[in-house]
């Protein structure tokens, strides 16, 4: 997008005549320097303030509701998450260090979730994706129907911290150093988080008695 003013003379200096006409030179060049500022120069807080967010935000969408709907289970509460999300990210752009983009939205997207949950207090599910013996899966339709229904009956157990660790361990593959940079903790705290929420998954009588996914 055009600044507006940009096609105005280079700099807003053009008017500033008369800088050597007798006893007017004062007034004059005051005069026209103010109008060269009004005319000539975009307000450096205006045009540019987007910075590459709108490009980001674009290019991040896809991902960002594909982790939100793990978060709450909703294809349509995902997407509100989000637009939530990068509206509070967009008032804070200019401010967040480009190298730390990524790792600011991902904690300010499990924050947000933490807060929805807070305020409805309702407990939502993710949507079930596990590693190992669940990720990658050919079974049959109604075998996969099967899965993820006893899936989200193990995971309605899982506190708010371990199901964000599951998501971000299991299907972002962070690390556990960045998992606890997003969540604002220990990597202790992310290593009992994520024992406790594997070890309670794979004890949940549902999952036990679903038959492991043909290779």
């Amino acid at each position: 997008m055009r600044p507006s003013g940009a096609t105005a003379t280079p700099g807003g200096t053009g008017t500033g005549t008369g800088a050597g006409s007798g006893s007017g030179t004062g007034a004059g060049a005051g005069a026209g320097s103010g109008a060269g500022r009004e005319t000539g120069t975009p307000s450096p807080t205006g045009p540019t303030e987007d910075d590459g967010f709108t490009a980001f935000a674009v290019g991040a969408w896809p991902r960002l509701v594909r982790t939100a709907q793990l978060l709450t289970g909703d294809f349509h509460e995902a997407e509100d998450l989000v637009q939530t999300t990068l509206a509070k990210v967009y008032a804070r752009w200019r401010r967040i260090p480009r190298g730390e983009v990524d790792l600011y939205v991902r904690r300010a997207l499990i924050n947000n979730n933490l807060s929805r949950i807070r305020r409805k207090r309702v407990v939502h599910l993710l949507t079930p994706v596990l590693p190992e013996s669940l990720r990658h899966t050919s079974a049959g339709h109604a075998e996969t129907v099967e899965q993820r229904t006893a899936l989200l009956a193990a995971l309605a157990d899982l506190t708010v911290r371990q199901r964000a660790v599951m998501v971000l361990r299991y299907w972002e593959d962070l690390t556990e150093q960045e998992i606890a940079s997003v969540l604002h903790c220990s990597i202790g705290t992310v290593k009992t988080h994520a024992r406790r929420g594997l070890a309670a998954l794979r004890a949940h009588p549902g999952l036990v008695a679903v038959p492991a996914p043909t290779p």
